[in-house]
């Protein structure tokens, strides 16, 4: 038992009067004479007896009905000592992804926790709160009541540990305070184990909220593929969870006009594959969306095939082009090849893709359009000349790069390395190939490269990066190397061309770094927009002469297909969605230890929260003491005899 006001207990030695003025008394009895004196004799003792009895009785009940009162005034409580004397800081995470949709034996997951926060926080308790999305610094409940219940879904979830970290930052750095930190979730697994930082300054309490099912249907992703008869084919990649789906329908919109419809059957926890026949050179503003009533986040996915663009492609020869008209086709590219004495520099200026083939002499005035060309966004590939000057080339490479081209070596080299995880090969590969038929080259160039695409048995480059300049160390002709007929030839050079020009996919993933072009010329002060019915937004982008490189991360917020607007002007459509990694609804099974307590629901934590925080003030029981002590007093003197 605690006290608020301690000092009035040292009232209690006041008792002590009433027990003087007891023990020391004056009062005698008086003397009555009778004559027969032996029989009062013993009624006078009787009496001094009884009365000696009342009078300690009396005593009893004054002093503790004093000590009551006393008592009273110093306000005793029972608490915790943890929290007597200290004040509270809570700061509540609610996680508002996607997969808090989930229906829980009360309704959705999300909407259940805020109305249990609502009808269980105190009013006039002052809390920070914080979402996947938005921020509550400091606030009651009445602060932030519209918010919550107008919460909206997002897509961007924090990891845990990081919204632990960021609890922990909107907690005061003071000592005399108890610190809470209650994270609403249903913890879906992301990764293998899950942990939190440890702190044992502060109170760290896990609401698992748990969905009465499992079951979700969901559209994974989808791509473009030709099948056998060269048709154009939407592949769609479906996944089910905790139970088998039978006959789920799946339809296919143009806008919003639908043509074409389908039904598959996935088995539990399996996957499964359709697709839809597109016609070519269409332009579709596609969405794909199936039934399914648990989660419906992840029940659309939205896709854009826009008009292809050509890619603009400038090949200066000195040795033959057939194998660059043969790969840069006129469906694709456009293609200008000519000889060093018959180009039009201003072909360069407009061009993605500049081809140097096996031109023995740079000319100065070559490299001094080239240099602002890759300065603009333009990539040059050059392909070398032997027993030439490799003074001409050194100068060349040097306006772009340190990584230059050092002596000429006459020796037969196989290429046998290839560098899978550059970007130039993503895609191309279904697995690493070790034993393929090896091209070779009878002379080449060393080089002193660090961003080596293709390598020679010895490890040195034979095509490799630098800034925008792709390198090749060898000439490729017929006499001195046999990659023309190798496979390597089409993937590593088409693949130059087209990311040249880094044409929109079919969609994107919100929340990733997303890059693309948009083959237009802006004005000085000319800015790009994504727009939709939802949202609007300016991403980042770069202008250059012939495009305008566009990156997204955090913008757009909103799965759906955007026009990417120069003003009022539509350019064209780029489609953006969820991130399909909340469809998975797997949980991390959670007990209580020594860093966190795990509980079911809001209200049952805030009850224990309650309980462990409540004082119990004890002074009205000692009111109620003095008052029967006082009674007790009176009934003694008025009818104890």
């Amino acid at each position: 038992m605690q006290f608020k006001h301690p000092e009035f207990l040292y009232a209690l030695f006041t008792l002590i009067i009433p027990i003087l003025v007891h023990l020391f008394q004056l009062r005698r009895f008086q003397k009555v004479d009778f004559t027969n004196v032996q029989f009062l004799k013993a009624v006078t003792i009787q009496t001094r007896k009884s009365s000696q009895l009342k009078k300690w009785l009396t005593l009893l009940a004054r002093l503790l009905a004093l000590a009551a009162i006393i008592i009273a005034f110093a306000q005793p409580f029972l608490a915790s000592e943890d929290v007597v004397g200290k004040k509270s800081e809570t700061v509540i995470y609610l996680d508002n992804s996607f997969s808090m949709q989930a229906k829980g034996s009360k309704g959705p997951l999300l909407k259940r926790a805020i109305q249990e926060i609502l009808s269980d926080l105190p009013k006039e308790e002052t809390i920070s709160i914080f979402t996947n999305s938005e921020t509550f610094s400091n606030v009651s409940k009445k602060d932030i009541q519209n918010d919550l219940l107008q919460l909206d879904y997002t897509s961007n979830q924090l990891p845990y540990n990081a919204a632990y970290l960021k609890a922990k930052q909107l907690l005061s750095p003071s000592s005399e305070t108890v610190k809470r930190i209650i994270m609403i979730s249903d913890f879906q697994q992301k990764e293998a184990i899950f942990s939190l930082p440890t702190d044992t300054a502060t109170k760290t309490n896990l609401v698992q909220l748990q969905p009465v099912t499992r079951q979700n249907i969901a559209i994974d992703s989808l791509y473009l593929q030709r099948n056998t008869n060269n048709e154009l084919m939407l592949q769609i990649l479906l996944s089910n969870t905790d139970g088998n789906a039978e006959n789920t329908s799946i339809a296919l919109y143009n806008d919003d006009k639908l043509i074409a419809k389908t039904t598959v059957s996935i088995g539990k926890n399996s996957s499964a594959t359709t697709e839809f026949r597109l016609d070519d050179n269409t332009k579709i503003n596609g969405r794909v969306t199936l039934e399914d009533p648990a989660i419906t986040y992840d029940n659309s996915r939205f896709f854009t095939i826009n008009t292809p663009e050509k890619i603009k492609v400038v090949a200066i020869n000195e040795a033959n082009d057939s194998f660059i008209k043969n790969i840069f086709t006129s469906d694709e590219f456009v293609l200008i090849s000519s000889t060093i004495e018959t180009l039009n520099y201003n072909d360069i200026n407009t061009a993605n893709l500049v081809v140097i083939n096996e031109v023995k002499q740079i000319p100065v005035s070559l490299a001094n359009t080239l240099k602002p060309f890759t300065d603009q966004g333009g990539v040059i590939c050059f392909i070398p000349a032997m027993n030439t000057s490799l003074v001409s080339y050194q100068q060349f490479i040097s306006g772009f790069s340190t990584q230059g081209l050092l002596q000429e070596r006459t020796q037969e080299k196989k290429i046998t390395t290839i560098n899978f995880s550059h970007p130039l090969y993503r895609g191309v590969f279904d697995k690493r190939i070790e034993n393929f038929q090896y091209p070779k080259v009878n002379s080449y160039y060393q080089a002193n490269a660090t961003n080596v695409i293709l390598s020679f048995e010895d490890h040195s480059p034979f095509l490799y990066k630098t800034n925008g300049l792709y390198v090749f160390t060898a000439a490729i002709n017929n006499e001195n190397s046999n990659f023309k007929n190798s496979p390597l030839i089409v993937p590593t050079l088409y693949n130059i061309g087209k990311q040249s020009l880094q044409l929109s996919d079919i969609s994107y993933t919100i929340g990733e770094t997303n890059t693309y072009d948009v083959p237009i010329s802006l004005g000085q002060d000319g800015i790009l927009s994504l727009v939709s019915d939802q949202e609007n937004s300016i991403p980042l982008q770069q202008s250059f002469s012939t495009k305008v490189r566009i990156t997204t991360d955090e913008v757009p917020t909103k799965a759906g297909i955007y026009k990417l607007q120069d003003k009022n002007r539509i350019i064209q459509h780029v489609s953006y969605n969820y991130n399909s990694s909340e469809s998975d609804l797997q949980y991390y099974n959670l007990n209580t230890n020594a860093d966190y307590e795990v509980n079911e629901s809001v209200t049952e934590l805030f009850d224990q929260i309650k309980e462990e925080t409540s004082v119990n003030e004890l002074w009205k029981w000692f009111v109620i003491f003095a008052l029967m002590f006082l009674l007790i007093e009176i009934l003694l003197l008025k009818y104890l005899k």
